[in-house]
């Protein structure tokens, strides 16, 4: 069984950073993940994709943070990482980590919270 376990959220002014983290426990080897990616609600809204990032180290962002949030990956911990930078209210959300192996499965993490605000 595979447990995604984030870290790393909480309040930040307009305009500040957070770095989340995602570890992917349970994993036996790492070389199962295929991707890894952070997703977020916020109230009212629907989940949407924030970035992704495949096993040869291809990303997506979703545009509203392009320029702004960078995902990277330790294949060799099983974590992946969403540097966020420059933030805004609108990024006020639930985050949450999803870790996709190679045979189709998909596992999501509990959700840490990212709020913005002065």
């Amino acid at each position: 069984q595979v447990h995604p376990v984030e870290f790393g959220g909480g309040l930040v002014q307009p305009g500040g950073s957070l770095r989340l983290s995602c570890v992917a426990s349970g994993i036996i080897r790492s070389i199962n993940i295929n991707t890894m990616g952070w997703y977020r609600l916020a109230p009212g809204k629907q989940r949407e994709l924030v970035a992704v990032i495949g096993r040869d180290g291809d990303t997506h962002y979703a545009d509203s943070v392009k320029g702004r949030f960078t995902i990277s990956r330790d294949s060799a911990k099983s974590t992946v990482y969403l540097q966020m930078n420059n933030l805004k209210p609108e990024d006020t959300a639930v985050y949450d980590c999803r870790v996709a192996l190679r045979g189709g499965e998909g596992y999501w993490g509990q959700g840490t919270q990212v709020t913005v605000s002065s």
